[in-house]
């Protein structure tokens, strides 16, 4: 990554213009105006529809194999984000892994606190399992949809359900208690709009009064034996940084197939920057590389 690259997201970053803190209706709205303003590339079909009876957006991109689905759950601290806002990442997601990609409009806090995205994740990725074998259908997730996307294989395993054949977990926000030295440690390195006081607000929206310890809320303190393959990307600069370490801790100590890539001196889920980030790039290709690796397509029928 050229110093050029770093220092233009970064201003790029600190000049957004929405936050995790204040009224979430004002802050939904402005983040979705931001993160849907550029155009798609025009190979790229977008459809509205339902799946397990949840709003989801399935992006298209043209000559991807359709018959294997990334199912995609979007960030936003449980309060903020949209399907729609989440639509770019996706497509740059479907296109490097030849994939379909599905990405789910779960109910949002503090209106419908958890369980409501968990209990929506699962609806979706059951009606997915309704008509595509496990083997053909991955999860992925950014930020707080990361948390949910391991939160949601946990519920699965719980449920004895068939699991996905990998997952994809993008910069996790998976310690809903906070205790994470990254919080403070990168505060001063990390220019996105996460803060301490901001995730200390939206996880008490969240929790409506639920244990932040509960593995469905924060997965790094759960259980992780028999999940499938999991690549974990995340920044250096990140305040989340220890939330994504201590998972793939957890996976590992767990037995479970786990990756992790640690990208030097980039913010919070660079992956949806790759346009004007070289690692950004990178980042998708080895997602893609991860994701074909693991997914079942036709010639296996």
């Amino acid at each position: 990554m050229s110093k050029q690259q770093r220092d233009a997201l970064n201003r790029m970053f600190r000049n957004l213009p929405f936050s995790i803190e204040g009224d979430p209706a004002v802050q939904r709205a402005a983040m979705e105006a931001a993160l849907t303003a550029a155009p798609l590339p025009p190979d790229v079909t977008v459809t509205e529809g339902t799946l397990g009876g949840i709003p989801v957006v399935q992006v298209d991109v043209d000559g991807v194999d359709t018959s294997r689905t990334l199912l995609h759950f979007h960030g936003g601290v449980y309060v903020l984000g949209s399907a729609r806002s989440s639509v770019g990442l996706a497509a740059g997601l479907g296109r490097h892994a030849g994939v379909r990609v599905i990405s789910v409009d779960y109910r949002l806090a503090p209106e419908q606190p958890y369980p409501a995205a968990v209990e929506d994740a699962l609806a979706a990725y059951k009606g997915l399992l309704a008509n595509t074998a496990e083997s053909r259908i991955a999860v992925s997730g950014e930020s707080a949809g990361g948390g949910l996307a391991a939160a949601l294989q946990l519920r699965l395993k719980e449920e004895g359900l068939a699991l996905p054949a990998a997952s994809v977990l993008l910069s996790p926000w998976t310690d809903l208690t906070l205790s994470g030295r990254s919080l403070t440690g990168k505060a001063s390195v990390d220019p996105s709009v996460l803060t301490a006081e901001g995730l200390k607000t939206r996880a008490y929206d969240y929790l409506g009064g639920a244990d932040p310890r509960n593995p469905e809320i924060s997965p790094v303190f759960g259980d992780l034996s028999g999940l499938p393959p999991m690549l974990i990307q995340v920044g250096s600069h990140e305040i989340l940084l220890d939330d994504a370490l201590r998972l793939a801790a957890t996976a590992a100590a767990h037995d479970v197939d786990v990756k992790l890539e640690v990208t030097a001196g980039v913010p919070h889920v660079f992956q949806a920057f790759a346009e004007v980030l070289d690692e950004g790039k990178a980042a998708l290709a080895s997602i893609g590389g991860f994701l074909r690796a693991h997914l079942a397509d036709a010639s296996t029928d």
